[in-house]
């Protein structure tokens, strides 16, 4: 009769441990980059015993592909939840604007970001990657069209959603290496008015 309990509560147990292991991988990616991240390191920042960590994951790339479909959930919710925050009006595509470049410019990105770039040179992490990112760029492609309100069957819409999604990345990739906040509101100043008059003039 207690058989049930027991496996629930080691069920959650495992779950929690495993969780641990995969915030504790994130953490250490944007600490000390993904060469600078081991099996070792993480078992000890999550207090996890080595022999439990290598019983989940063996190796380090069984880890950090664990940690891409982490990273993929958490970086969706975190913008499900901004964008359910975003005012309407006249200051709403401003408002979508610095909540890209706030998801672009965070923790979880800069994670995400050396994983794409461990991934160029090791196959097996680019086949965990790739396909992960691809599902993560059209989601986000697909709710930023739903928050700007834009018509992607007039001419040139499509490409101006992907234009602003590229430059809010690569704002979030330049600030890895430098805080500009003045510039880059300036930047996003300018292009949320000039993104207004694109999508007002496709849909006139």
């Amino acid at each position: 009769m207690t058989q049930a309990p027991v496996r629930v509560r080691q069920e959650e147990r495992t779950r929690a441990m495993r969780a641990r292991l995969l915030e504790a991988t994130v953490e250490l990616l944007v600490e000390r980059g993904f060469s600078g991240t081991s099996t070792t390191l993480v078992s000890e920042r999550a207090g996890v015993s080595r022999g439990a960590q290598l019983h989940h994951f063996p190796t380090k790339n069984d880890l950090v592909v664990a940690a891409v479909e982490h990273l993929t959930e958490v970086r969706g919710a975190e913008l499900a939840a901004a964008a359910k925050a975003l005012p309407a009006g006249a200051k709403r595509t401003r408002a979508v604007l610095q909540m890209l470049g706030d998801h672009f410019a965070s923790p979880v990105f800069t994670a995400a970001l050396e994983l794409w770039v461990a991934a160029r040179t090791d196959e097996t992490l680019l086949a965990a990657v790739a396909p992960l990112e691809q599902r993560v760029g059209r989601e986000t492609h697909r709710l930023t069209v739903e928050l700007l309100g834009a018509d992607e069957s007039e001419p040139g819409v499509r490409e101006l959603v992907q234009a602003t999604l590229d430059l809010v990345r690569g704002l979030g990739l330049a600030s890895t290496i430098t805080d500009d906040a003045r510039r880059r509101r300036r930047i996003l100043d300018q292009w949320a008015r000039t993104l207004d008059a694109a999508l007002k003039k496709a849909a006139a």
